[in-house]
């Protein structure tokens, strides 16, 4: 079982003052900085796109993992490899031709992941769980911050941590102390959190508080 990493989402950050908020969380001890990028058509909201990403890359001194919500991923990955991502995963749903991103992607330099979301079964992962380095659930429906967490997803952790074994499996969504501990025992070892560790009096207090998941979880 991989290590466990913690990684905020910039979603739920001061836009204002974005390369400031990813500082003051990598000194609170973040492992990576998820950035969520919505196109409004995929999913219910825009977001980000390549240039903001090149601009934060200066202030980024951990991996960026940039999670595509976008209806078209494969037009778009590699500008995002370019801009300095270190981890780029997409969604299955949007993919035409997943295998091939995915190869794009590892051919830029970049590491690769897909995502499924609450409704998508692990099934869609059986012809490509051997070519990925990262497969993100999203345990709530993805386009806005702040949701709460779908327990069923924990079955579905279960299922994905026996289809990848040793590589990473990151849940976004619901995240905090205690869905943290739930995540880790079913298999997962990446957790994003945004509005739990944005919205909090102590970045440092939060992401230890997820960070303590690993000893309170029996993990697999």
């Amino acid at each position: 079982m991989p290590d466990l990493k913690i990684a905020p989402s910039i979603l739920a950050s001061d836009f204002s003052r974005l390369g400031e908020e990813i500082e003051a969380v990598v000194n609170a001890g973040a492992d990576w900085i998820h950035v969520d990028v919505m196109d409004g058509h995929f999913a219910p909201n825009i977001t980000i796109g390549p240039p903001v990403v090149a601009a934060l890359r200066s202030r980024c001194s951990v991996p960026l993992d940039v999670h595509l919500m976008i209806s078209d991923p494969g037009y778009y990955a590699e500008a995002f490899c370019e801009a300095g991502a270190d981890l780029v995963s997409f969604h299955v749903e949007a993919a035409k031709h997943p295998h091939r991103l995915i190869n794009c992607i590892k051919e830029r330099g970049c590491k690769a992941g897909v995502v499924l979301n609450p409704g998508t079964s692990h099934d869609e992962l059986e012809y490509l769980a051997e070519y990925v380095d990262m497969v993100l659930v999203m345990t709530v429906n993805p386009g806005f911050g702040g949701q709460s967490f779908i327990p069923a997803m924990l079955r579905k952790i279960e299922c994905i941590r026996a289809m990848i074994g040793d590589r990473d499996l990151e849940v976004d969504g619901g995240i905090d102390d205690l869905t943290a501990r739930e995540v880790v025992e079913a298999g997962a070892n990446v957790l994003v959190a945004g509005s739990y560790i944005y919205n909090a009096d102590s970045y440092i207090d939060a992401i230890e508080s997820l960070k303590a998941a690993e000893s309170a979880a029996p993990r697999r």
